[in-house]
């Protein structure tokens, strides 16, 4: 039986990842997006909504956006259905310093002017 223990404690378990806001994002480089929510990952450490913005030049660029985790968003009064895809959104958040088409989100505007705080 100790054996057995002894062999479970020491079997691998998979590590999730997680990061200091500092690492990924820049929250001198704060940036304001508008567009189309397009996909939502309720997941952990960290949720995930998608929007396309079109570009200066008329391209669209598919958007990741980083919110708290399902917790931190569920103590906010938010739930996933909150989030629609097909609505229009403004996201004020932090680019990512990769300046890949990502960033930390901190408020999601809704058209009707709802305010949805995620961090």
């Amino acid at each position: 039986m100790l054996a057995v223990c002894a062999g479970l404690l020491n079997a691998p378990v998979p590590l999730v990842a997680h990061h200091s806001f500092d690492t990924e994002f820049d929250e001198k480089d704060r940036i304001t997006l508008k567009g189309t929510l397009t996909r939502v990952e309720w997941v952990n450490p960290h949720g995930w909504i998608y929007m396309d913005v079109k570009g200066p030049d008329g391209t669209l660029a598919n958007w990741a956006i980083e919110t708290g985790s399902p917790a931190v968003l569920l103590r906010r009064g938010l739930r996933q259905n909150d989030f629609r895809v097909g609505t229009e959104i403004t996201v004020d958040g932090y680019r990512a310093k990769k300046k890949a088409a990502t960033a930390a989100g901190r408020i999601v505007r809704l058209m009707d002017g709802t305010e949805l705080f995620l961090r």
